[in-house]
């Protein structure tokens, strides 16, 4: 079981404005891909809490997420500074990938 703190569609909007960076995970529990990256992005959360907010979206529990965000695959993470999606990582990544896609838009 993860760790992320998984939201539905009542909360998202307020969840990725939480703090100035949100990676939000789509995907699902059947996912096996989905559970690979579970423990990457957990890591990530331990090492970046202070200034990174890591989410996590069910796509068969939240299509209509899923729809508005185009997320055809998954894992799908979708990164937010404000608010606004930013960037998109389709399928599995090496931790690296998320830590530079985050990177770019961060200010330290």
């Amino acid at each position: 079981m993860s760790s992320l703190r998984k939201v539905d569609p009542t909360a998202f909007d307020t969840a990725v404005r939480e703090k100035e960076m949100v990676l939000v995970d789509f995907g699902a529990e059947w996912c096996p891909p989905c559970k690979a990256l579970a423990p990457i992005l957990e890591e990530l959360q331990t090492e970046e809490g202070e200034r990174l907010s890591i989410l996590k979206v069910d796509c068969d529990e939240s299509p209509e997420l899923a729809g508005r965000f185009g997320v055809m695959s998954m894992p799908t993470v979708i990164l937010f500074q404000n608010g606004e999606p930013v960037d998109k990582l389709v399928g599995l990544r090496p931790k690296d990938a998320y830590r530079a896609a985050y990177g770019r838009y961060m200010v330290n």
